[in-house]
């Protein structure tokens, strides 16, 4: 009987090769739950052609925005577990288990970690052109004059915009009104038609619209300057000392069950994507240093920063809702 159990066990990991070997043989779909014009949705259509290129197979990016990425995500938790169907979403995924009290979903029991493409160094604070401020100190203190009317976007509640926005307060001293919108796209167009003053978007999506007029860019939360706007100075420089924050991570999830030889060959593929110096390049300027762990090491970094979310979200005094 013992014999027969090992005998099965090895005729399932040869076909799982055997399946990886011939993976993809159709288009594979790669979720981002959130609406086209953020960075996750910005950085996933630079990458993904080339990964295209490397899986020789057709990859179709499908936005599904809604509720900080957990509509999207469940639709891959309750996908096939075939490698036909993938997520590609940022570190709000390991926030949402610490600020809302019913997940539809385990990220730790229903998702198998695939790699982490990309860590992003920092957000840019930029301003509507009507906004008086002209600097991060002169935000403050106009901020200070008028408590709780300024208003600043993100793309949702417990996003690293949202802990950005109050990790500035916080430390600022300030009161600023926090408006949460279905997804970055929509909550930087707010802060270009003056719904709201303030929004933190990731250079990669900040920087074209400083660059054409749209926006102003008042500083940068990251630890040091951006080579696109050496102009632009970081947080801690123009007000407050020691300030950081960064912009969090995005990453690539399967269905839990997906065969790990299929896995394996998805981080592989988006291993050497990044690695191309045209790619490599886009990340870097947008403020981004591309990743691709291993899925074991990705495995590991992850499930530590549910950890890591968790005590900022206590920080950042956000309730679970």
């Amino acid at each position: 009987m013992k014999s027969f159990l090992v005998l099965a066990v090895i005729a399932l990991a040869a076909a799982s090769i055997a399946h990886a070997q011939n993976y993809p043989t159709r288009p594979v779909r790669i979720l981002v739950p959130f609406p086209p014009g953020g960075n996750v949705d910005v950085f996933a259509r630079v990458l993904y052609p080339h990964v295209e290129k490397e899986l020789g197979q057709t990859i179709v990016i499908d936005n599904r925005g809604g509720a900080n990425g957990i509509l999207g995500s469940q639709l891959v938790a309750n996908a096939t577990p075939d490698g036909y169907t993938m997520l590609n979403v940022s570190f709000s995924f390991a926030v949402n288990p610490s600020i809302v009290r019913k997940m539809p979903f385990d990220v730790r029991k229903d998702f198998t970690p695939v790699t982490d493409v990309a860590l992003g160094t920092g957000y840019l604070m930029v301003a509507n052109l009507k906004l008086p401020a002209k600097t991060v100190k002169e935000l403050i203190a106009l901020a200070k004059q008028q408590p709780g009317q300024i208003r600043y976007s993100t793309a949702g509640v417990g996003n690293g915009q949202h802990l950005t926005g109050a990790l500035f307060a916080a430390k600022a001293g300030i009161d600023m009104l926090h408006v949460p919108y279905k997804g970055g796209g929509p909550a930087v167009t707010a802060a270009i038609s003056g719904e709201v003053q303030i929004h933190y978007p990731a250079p990669a999506v900040g920087i074209p619209h400083v660059k054409a007029g749209r926006l102003k860019a008042l500083g940068f939360t990251g630890g040091k300057r951006l080579a696109a706007l050496p102009d632009v100075p970081t947080i801690a420089e123009a007000a407050l000392p020691g300030f950081l924050a960064d912009a969090g991570w995005h990453a690539v999830f399967a269905p839990a069950g997906t065969p790990p030889a299929i896995v394996k060959k998805m981080q592989e593929a988006i291993r050497k994507s990044l690695a191309l110096p045209q790619v490599r390049e886009f990340f870097v300027s947008g403020g981004y240093e591309p990743q691709g762990h291993t899925p074991e090491e990705w495995k590991k970094l992850f499930f530590a920063d549910l950890k890591r979310y968790a005590e900022i979200t206590k920080i950042a005094k956000i309730e679970p809702q």
